[in-house]
């Protein structure tokens, strides 16, 4: 009998216990007399560590699920206090690791990425701040349940935020004005809120920062992203490519837009209706699209159809937008169940179909990296992740008619254009925070106005149409990253870059294509991101030309499709 995943039995962790546990086996993994008690001894403390991240991870899900379930809610809030002492008992095996006597040994087993890892990770902790730390996961949890609290009355319903976007690509644009000036108010009226927590997030990071021995929290923000092989200053001359060369065509794109619905000027409340004809969306229910996504895994390759069959058998998604749900989209790991988890939110826009690929991306590379005995591998680090969601998308281009039917041409148009939009944005957020970190004494004012000011370099011509906020610089204030995650957006816009080079790839050989996307799930976490782009023959991202190479080639495409009958 399968279990599913409403069956997987959660345990409450008690840390005093895995404490003890893993300080006995590094005990023992320093007095190993042999190379084999050394690999069997960190076997063993990794399947402590899998445990804890197990339980974790349940509780993390099912609490975003349900933010009103008060037992997993209270569960996510005991992890948010002691996941400095998990992280601390981490930096002991990293430790450990790095001082063996057996080092070159296990790098010869293990390999160097672990390693590496171990290395920047240690500069990101230390116990002193372990109080910090508390009130930093505090803080993101308080952000997080304040976007989840959002109820909003709107014609005779009750919105949470992901529920106005079937609004929005309404055809009427009084309607579409209408809806995201009421959704705007719940950001209006929680303006200062949104102030208090980032300004009180940046101070406690600047003081982490302090406390480790750094200038700033920059080149923290960065060790704790896990930047291996690159710096600040190859992220900067990949955001000075952007604006050279995408921006121009970005606002081709958006004049083009602003035609092809009939208006003057696009404003904020346009910018997902794409076509006057109706935007794309999904024109079946939730349950046909996932036994759709499973003839499609079945069609595209053996390893994604028993990839789709084991996450539909053992429901390991939640898909669709409900009250009391968290909002955005994420895929994580159930260790122990060898089980990759979806978490969406359905809305009945082509949006649906984009978050259903990309986190089966995620979902994909790891089910595929389950081989690894080393839980870092799971996962590679993030802007290497991204890679593989988001050439998921482009990847199931051949089968977007299962679901779009005849907006299928119509998809692919709006999908193409929206990943070249995107990038603008994606270096503005990335931009943003650098300024934020190396300014951390900046009154909420003054952050709201360097965003205006770097909408005015990367997104010219944005206009909120009289929204105050918004107008004001508000805008971040829903880019959840920016609170949660600091410095990871940049990896959505690397990894575009190498997803497009998918596209191009399938292009001129789907097999070679598959092959090579095959080939970095496959490697999982287990090399960096720079290695990764390199083993199959990626362009980087941080060399000079590649980014107008690449993007000129995917816009060139968006003119290949016949926008007459749209």
């Amino acid at each position: 009998m399968t279990v599913t995943f409403k069956e997987y039995e959660y345990e409450q962790i008690n840390i005093e216990k895995k404490a003890q546990q893993t300080k006995t086996l590094l005990k023992k993994f320093h007095h190993a007399t042999t190379l084999d008690e050394a690999i069997e001894t960190i076997n063993d403390i990794n399947k402590i560590r899998n445990h804890t991240d197990t339980h974790f991870n349940i509780a993390y899900i099912r609490a975003s699920i349900d933010t009103h379930n008060e037992f997993y809610s209270n569960e996510r809030d005991f992890f948010d206090e002691n996941m400095p002492k998990i992280q601390h008992l981490d930096n002991l095996f990293y430790q450990s690791l790095l001082n063996s006597k057996y080092k070159e040994a296990l790098i010869e087993h293990f390999g160097q990425q672990l390693f590496s890892l171990a290395e920047v990770a240690l500069n990101t902790y230390q116990p002193s701040i372990n109080d910090l730390l508390v009130k930093e996961n505090k803080l993101v949890s308080e952000y997080d349940k304040l976007i989840a609290s959002a109820d909003i009355a709107y014609k005779g319903e009750h919105l949470n935020l992901a529920q106005f976007s079937k609004y929005l690509i309404n055809e009427d644009r009084i309607i579409r004005r209408e809806a995201y000036n009421t959704k705007e108010q719940f950001f209006n009226t929680h303006l200062k809120d949104f102030d208090r927590i980032y300004d009180e997030l940046i101070k406690v990071r600047h003081e982490i920062a302090l406390k480790l021995g750094y200038d700033n929290f920059v080149q923290l923000g960065y060790d704790r992203m896990q930047r291996i092989g690159y710096s600040a200053q190859d992220v900067k001359v990949f955001r000075e490519q952007v604006k050279e060369y995408v921006v121009p065509i970005t606002e081709t794109i958006n004049a083009q837009h602003a035609k092809r619905i009939g208006v003057d000027q696009l404003k904020v409340y346009d910018q997902n209706f794409t076509f006057k004809t109706g935007s794309p969306k999904p024109r079946i229910s939730t349950d046909e699209i996932i036994e759709n996504a499973r003839k499609m895994y079945h069609n595209r390759s053996d390893e994604t159809a028993k990839f789709i069959d084991f996450m539909i058998d053992k429901e390991l998604f939640d898909l669709e937008a409900k009250k009391g749900k968290e909002s955005g989209g994420y895929c994580t790991i159930i260790n122990d169940f060898k089980s990759p988890f979806i978490f969406a939110n359905f809305n009945g826009t082509q949006g649906d179909i984009e978050v259903m690929t990309h986190e089966a991306g995620h979902a994909f590379q790891v089910f595929e990296s389950l081989k690894y005995s080393v839980p870092e591998y799971y996962f590679p680090t993030s802007e290497a992740c991204e890679i593989h969601s988001m050439s998921m998308e482009y990847l199931t281009y051949p089968w977007m008619d299962l679901f779009f039917k005849a907006d299928t041409d119509k998809f692919k148009l709006s999908h193409l254009e929206d990943n070249i939009k995107f990038l603008p944005y994606g270096v503005a957020v990335d931009e943003f925070q650098h300024y934020m970190y190396e300014n951390p004494e900046m009154t909420p004012e003054e952050r709201r106005h360097i965003w205006s000011d770097l909408e005015n370099k990367y997104l010219p011509n944005v206009d909120y149409d009289g929204i105050q906020h918004l107008e004001n610089g508000a805008f971040w204030h829903r880019q959840g990253h920016i609170f949660a995650s600091p410095f990871y957006y940049i990896d959505y816009t690397l990894a575009t870059i190498c997803a497009m080079q998918f596209y191009i790839k399938q292009e001129n050989d789907e097999h070679q294509a598959w092959s090579d996307y095959l080939k970095i799930c496959q490697i999982g976490g287990s090399q960096s991101f720079v290695d990764i782009i390199k083993s199959v023959n990626l362009q980087s991202p941080f060399k000079i030309g590649t980014v107008k190479s690449i993007v000129e080639h995917l816009y060139e495409a968006t003119k290949k499709i016949d926008q007459s009958k749209f």
